[in-house]
């Protein structure tokens, strides 16, 4: 029996896998660089979703960047493919000063965020004597959602100034606006978009007419990202799971779920025929913990059930999932209604987070449409 390295067809696959069909990948990257072309706004890609060189050279289209990463060990992998224009957007913090220092002598143009005068201080202090250093964007918190500067907050400008009394450089202002996987309608996001836009530049205005220079306003999720309609005064777009599509952007009305791109390949072990279930040798570690879905109007479980082919199965999904068990039920958990598949069928669960579900795996194994034959099999990297 091939290994997974080696195997052919999806039918010969040792499972759990992740597989990934390119076609819709294509697809969906098409779609976001259009619409932001549209817009007239640059594109910076988040590479966190797929951690892989051979997706990100397909979502830039050409060349080695921009990128935005969320590790470290992000920006190492990818500029040793020759990419040198990233973004770390999170915050820095002095335990990584001397591996960004690093990279910025090794040749990379990195820009870091803070939202704090105590940060801005200790890595001005870092950067004294070092020629190369990082440029600085000063994150804005534009909805509530998670870190960054208050709009209208004196920190503002306070972090400023302590940027450039200590010779760093002040490359612009960045916000994400999370709060948009909470949201309950397409227009619910266009409005967060606004939201996210207006807070960015009123930011970046505020700079300019203290005498600051600010050339950058980097906003994006992947949902304000398609939903944005003007994105005046905004410089880039930053956006990740857009490349694979999940069930929660679904849920937000982001993609179909017959566009998203990953799936992990499951077969039958039995069955609990009395409760309605199939038991299938993918669990939480193959699909992940995360139940994103649960807060939306249709909860999903642990992902929905496609058959071998990709071909979704209407109402089927994974109900419940131990480290290396998934229970597979129909979502009424009616037992009348849950097709009993053979022991040793193969079935494709779509992930609730391509993100986190991705991040079980070390490699895609990819496919193009409904075939069963493996194109390729793509390494990705884990870790920090």
């Amino acid at each position: 029996m091939p290994q997974p390295a080696d195997a052919k067809d999806l039918r010969t696959l040792e499972t759990p896998a992740l597989i990934l069909d390119r076609l819709k990948m294509n697809d969906n990257i098409a779609r976001m660089r259009s619409h932001l072309a549209q817009l007239g706004v640059a594109f910076r890609p988040h590479v966190k979703t797929s951690k892989s060189i051979d997706v990100v050279r397909r979502t830039i289209g050409a060349g080695t960047g921009p990128v935005t990463v969320s590790t470290l060990k992000e920006a190492e992998y990818f500029f040793g493919y020759g990419f040198t224009d990233i973004l770390y957007a999170v915050g820095i913090t002095p335990n990584k000063f001397a591996h960004v220092f690093d990279l910025c002598a090794r040749g990379v143009a990195l820009t870091v965020i803070l939202d704090s005068r105590e940060m801005a201080e200790a890595l001005a202090a870092h950067a004294q004597g070092r020629a190369a250093r990082p440029e600085v964007m000063i994150e804005i918190d534009c909805d509530g959602h998670r870190s960054g500067v208050q709009p209208g907050s004196g920190e503002l400008l306070a972090i400023a100034q302590r940027l450039a009394a200590g010779g760093l450089t002040l490359k612009g202002v960045i916000t994400h606006a999370g709060n948009s996987y909470s949201c309950k309608s397409t227009e619910d996001i266009a409005a967060m978009a606004r939201q996210e836009r207006d807070a960015a530049v009123g930011c970046a205005r505020i700079l300019r007419e203290q005498g600051y220079s600010c050339p950058e306003v980097s906003v994006g999720s992947t949902p304000t990202a398609y939903f944005a309609t003007d994105l005046t005064g905004v410089t880039e777009v930053r956006a990740g799971v857009f490349v694979f599509g999940d069930l929660v952007m679904n849920g937000l009305g982001v993609v179909a779920p017959q566009d998203i791109a990953v799936s992990v390949l499951a077969c039958v072990i039995g069955h609990q025929k009395e409760k309605g279930w199939t038991i299938v040798d993918a669990g939480w570690m193959a699909m992940s913990r995360d139940r994103g879905t649960s807060r939306q109007r249709v909860d999903q479980g642990y992902g929905a059930v496609c058959d071998v082919s990709g071909a979704i199965l209407e109402d089927i999904i994974m109900i419940d999932a131990n480290q290396e068990h998934g229970v597979i039920a129909h979502r009424s958990r009616d037992p009348e209604k849950t097709p009993y598949f053979p022991a040793g069928t193969l079935l494709r669960i779509l992930p609730n987070h391509a993100c986190a579900t991705c991040a079980q795996h070390d490699r895609y194994h990819v496919v193009a449409g409904d075939g069963s034959a493996i194109d390729d099999v793509w390494p990705r990297f884990q870790g920090w």
